[in-house]
């Protein structure tokens, strides 16, 4: 029994079929865990989606910036960029079946070792603010939303860079735009979380008076380990507390498992070289 983190695939499916292969995955045997972006800038995203199905169980997706955009596109609520390669999905004859599935992701996802260590999972990052528990109920907030009768109306309001700020105090659709915020879109913030999306270098390139989410001073997550994707800039980061799992594949980069033992600091990395879909820019 194996268990692997995958970040950002955007579409890629051939990428992840050759990454599947090399780690001889077993869908009886092993657990993948996918770290949101599972679609879009790459030319297979549906294909993404059917073979992440057909694997069951085994696989466990959580939500990205790019895989919200996809239901807020599907549902009216945003129109298609132009570097967008979501017309497979909408336009499939399994469209509902897709989005559908979708929704039913998470923001979030955690992991504990026998020997007690927790491992969260997101797409882009934490607040300093955050705990471990935080992280995971206000992600279950957002769950919720796109559970239900509200799904429409939670995307309607989920665009917007504002509050770029945590606060406890904030309610309605402006606490729900903070965690999506924080937990796909965010690379730099200040001291104090306050959020800012214009910036996307790497992480030595921190605009004046900011820093990477996980070099904020007193993050109360400091202590657990964390697996995010969502900076390719970034590149892989393999720390004792951090996994960086965005490699870039979708830009001509490597496709990236992390397989982790029972201690997660049992690590084996495992890549494949990717064809460019998009050039940056």
């Amino acid at each position: 029994m194996s268990t692997y983190l995958i970040g950002d695939i955007q579409g890629c499916d051939h990428a992840l079929q050759r990454l599947l292969q090399q780690i001889s995955f077993s869908a009886s045997r092993d657990t993948l865990y996918l770290l949101g972006d599972l679609i879009n800038r790459g030319p297979e995203s549906a294909q993404v989606l059917r073979r992440c199905m057909a694997l069951g169980d085994a696989v466990k997706p959580l939500l990205g910036n790019h895989d919200l955009h996809l239901l807020a596109t599907a549902h009216g609520f945003r129109k298609p960029g132009k570097r967008d390669t979501l017309k497979n999905i909408l336009q499939a004859p399994d469209s509902g079946v897709l989005l559908d599935w979708v929704a039913q992701q998470p923001l979030a996802r955690s992991l504990e070792s026998s020997s007690g260590q927790r491992l969260l999972m997101v797409h882009a990052g934490v607040l300093p603010q955050w705990t471990f528990e935080d992280t995971l109920n206000f992600a279950d907030e957002v769950h919720h939303k796109l559970q239900g009768e509200e799904r429409n109306d939670f995307l309607a309001h989920m665009y917007g860079n504002l509050p770029n700020q945590w606060s406890p105090d904030l309610t309605g659709a402006d606490r729900l735009r903070v965690v999506v915020n924080a937990l796909t879109r965010i690379r730099f913030c200040s001291a104090n979380g306050i959020m800012d999306f214009e910036s996307s270098e790497s992480a030595d390139a921190a605009p004046e008076g900011l820093m990477p989410w996980f070099e904020c001073p007193g993050r109360k997550t400091a202590q657990d380990i964390i697996a995010f994707g969502h900076w390719s800039t970034l590149g892989l980061m393999n720390r004792s507390h951090l996994m960086a799992l965005d490699t870039g594949c979708v830009w001509g980069g490597c496709l990236t498992a992390m397989e982790i033992g029972s201690d997660f600091h049992d690590r084996h990395i495992h890549q494949v070289h990717c064809e460019q879909a998009q050039k940056p820019g």
